[in-house]
């Protein structure tokens, strides 16, 4: 049976977990040195719970008990029942889902579980997490192995970046690269051709290297820069190639999701990997 408890004070101190989930500062925090992450609504907190994150606890309000109901019987997560206005003010937002979710962090991947694709997609410092959600979104949908990220770059299980996947990130193969300086030769030493999206007068246009690409299919690491500076020199400097999109109307480039988009789409995929 479900652990229900209402609560009625949005000061109780058992629903820490959910307090001003805006606060950036706040959250990575709670989040990182916890160990947690903050899955919302119904659809996202049962993918989460599929795919084998733990949770640690339930913020619903009363409308959201049925629909989860065997879920909720199947945990021993205390489950905190409030009215959509307490939830408000413990979130800081209108909680228009009605459920949230504290789940625990785990490790599901590392670098060395992605070196068996075809297809991966590596984000540099791109520190928006609307951003990174769409671009895992993205890689998933359109049938790519995996999402690697820098050091630097946002964080996939935060709130804002779950969302915007639709739940993608808890479900697509994504890793941190741990040394950013090294990690692209491991890459071209396990056999990926390093093919970095940048604006440079010498690139290839992406319509080119896709043909190229299914004249000769081979794996490809696809690396994408943070949108005010683009790549490093560092890692441009380490691509095997340097593919564009080519732009028209006076406009001088996509947003990074946008054009992590086009490109997936582009240069195909051809196998998964689960885990």
């Amino acid at each position: 049976m479900a652990n229900l408890i209402e609560v009625t004070d949005a000061a109780d101190e058992r629903l820490a977990d959910y307090v001003k989930l805006r606060e950036t500062t706040l959250r990575r925090q709670l989040e990182n040195e916890g160990g947690l992450f903050i899955a919302e609504g119904a659809k996202i907190i049962r993918r989460a719970v599929d795919a084998g994150y733990q949770p640690r606890s339930f913020l619903l309000a009363e409308r959201w008990l049925p629909g989860l109901a065997d879920l909720l019987d199947a945990t021993e997560a205390p489950v905190y029942v409030v009215s959509e206005e307490v939830a408000e003010l413990v979130t800081g937002f209108h909680v228009h889902r009605g459920a949230l979710a504290s789940m625990h962090r785990h490790i599901r991947w590392s670098l060395e579980d992605l070196l068996d694709a075809q297809r991966l997609v590596v984000c540099e410092d791109i520190v928006d997490h609307t951003n990174v959600g769409a671009i895992v979104r993205s890689a998933a949908a359109l049938g790519w192995d995996g999402v690697l990220l820098a050091p630097r770059a946002a964080d996939p299980l935060y709130r804002r970046a779950i969302k915007t996947s639709m739940g993608a990130v808890l479900e697509m193969p994504w890793a941190r690269l741990v040394d950013w300086r090294h990690d692209l030769p491991r890459l071209q030493a396990a056999g990926f051709e390093v093919v970095a999206m940048a604006l440079s007068p010498d690139a290839v246009s992406l319509p080119d290297y896709a043909a190229d690409l299914r004249a000769r299919p081979r794996p490809i690491a696809l690396l994408l820069g943070t949108e005010g500076d683009g790549l490093s020199s560092r890692w441009l400097g380490q691509a095997d190639v340097v593919v564009r999109i080519d732009m028209a109307r006076g406009i001088d480039s996509l947003n990074v999701a946008a054009a992590a988009a086009v490109a997936c789409y582009a240069l195909g995929a051809t196998t998964s990997i689960s885990g």
